[in-house]
């Protein structure tokens, strides 16, 4: 049995209860608020920390590739692939206006994408590419996004790429310093944080829903939002969204290392940075598709192996380090890259699939979200 304090402080009924406490859920809740101070709001989240992949990603501030933004043209057309990256830049341009750099460690030091040998049949005049894709991105930029830069491959020492694109808006954060931040800010604005809950099933009665947890206390609320990203299948079955592990090392410092910034290869399913003198390197997702929709978050041989591979062949060739850290995290994706935000059924509503985009896409659909529950 709970006591009376708790009944009536960390479990009293709620005007909004937002599942998961990652990106999605902390800027939801951040919005919610701003509309409306007097609301009361919980958040709740299975973890002691959100272990998805708010906290388990690469740290990246992305605006996208060229490669990328050319194959989700190709995928869904010129108008929603320019909407995906106009709510990016949006929400950049809202995590900067809202922290300092020194806070969050951003950098929006621009980045670049990487074309090796392998890759010079299937790339076309990239010159026409880039010119192509400017015009497009300039009434969202009001600038040049790309740049051929081939003549940086030599100081950059990497082995193997015949071709460098520059991106001005590409950047880096520190990802945990970011919740981090976000948590103070909604604790100073009244949000209730609990952890290790995870929500089993929820049922309305008359005004309101009664919550069932894992913790043997039920929770109550009038409305319901969704934010678990890749988990939202396992509470709401009939959502196009499912799982997508992205895999990530880090090395030992590197002596010497000839850069700095952003890196992308392969319609971005390769992604590299560096953290200060160490190099951070994720993806190779689509060596084994099928395999990394899992809600696993062990690393496995062959994605491990190959992003060694990389490092040692492209990035760092002739470089000594070693493998400090490894470790993954739990993406959701679906049929579609735009992400999932609506109202499911009365009152109940979801804010997921954000497709390896979250950091730069969370604050733009958190006040979405907030709009729409509050209209």
């Amino acid at each position: 049995m709970i006591s009376v304090w708790e009944k009536e402080t960390f479990y009293a009924p709620q005007d909004i209860i937002i599942v998961g406490s990652g990106f999605v859920g902390l800027w939801s809740a951040f919005y919610l608020k701003k509309r409306n101070p007097k609301l009361k709001i919980t958040i709740v989240d299975r973890g002691i920390i959100p272990t998805g992949a708010s906290t388990r990603n690469a740290g990246f501030a992305c605006f996208g590739s060229l490669t990328e933004l050319l194959a989700d043209e190709q995928r869904v057309g010129s108008d929603k692939m320019l909407e995906l990256v106009n709510m990016r830049y949006q929400g950049l341009g809202k995590i900067r206006n809202t922290f300092s750099k020194k806070e969050i460690d951003m950098d929006m030091c621009g980045g670049y994408e990487l074309f090796t040998k392998k890759e010079d049949n299937l790339t076309g005049d990239l010159e026409q590419q880039i010119d192509y894709l400017n015009v497009l991105l300039r009434e969202i930029v009001k600038k040049k996004t790309f740049k051929l830069a081939d003549k940086k491959i030599s100081s950059l020492g990497f082995n193997h790429v015949t071709h460098l694109i520059r991106n001005n808006l590409e950047g880096y954060l520190h990802s945990g310093k970011l919740l981090n931040a976000l948590l103070y800010k909604i604790r100073m604005q009244g949000v209730q944080v609990l952890n290790n809950i995870e929500i089993k099933k929820f049922e309305k009665i008359n005004d309101a829903f009664e919550i069932e947890t894992n913790q043997n206390v039920s929770l109550s609320a009038k409305q319901l939002l969704i934010c678990i990203n890749g988990f939202a299948k396992q509470l709401i079955p009939d959502l196009d969204v499912e799982p997508a592990r992205g895999q990530v090392l880090l090395t030992s410092p590197v002596n010497g290392l000839p850069w700095k910034g952003t890196f992308h290869y392969q319609q971005g399913y390769y992604y590299f940075r560096n953290l200060g003198d160490r190099v951070l390197l994720g993806g190779a997702r689509n060596l084994a598709l099928n395999e990394e929709k899992t809600f696993s978050l062990e690393t496995t041989d062959i994605i491990q192996n190959e992003l060694e591979r990389f490092l040692k062949d492209v990035v760092l060739p002739g470089k000594k380090f070693t493998i400090e850290n490894r470790w993954s995290g739990t993406m959701g994706i679906g049929s579609e890259k735009m992400p999932i935000l609506k109202e499911i059924s009365p009152a109940v509503f979801c804010c997921v699939r954000m497709s390896g985009m979250g950091v730069a896409l969370a604050p733009v659909l958190g006040e979405k979200a907030a709009r729409l529950m509050t209209a």
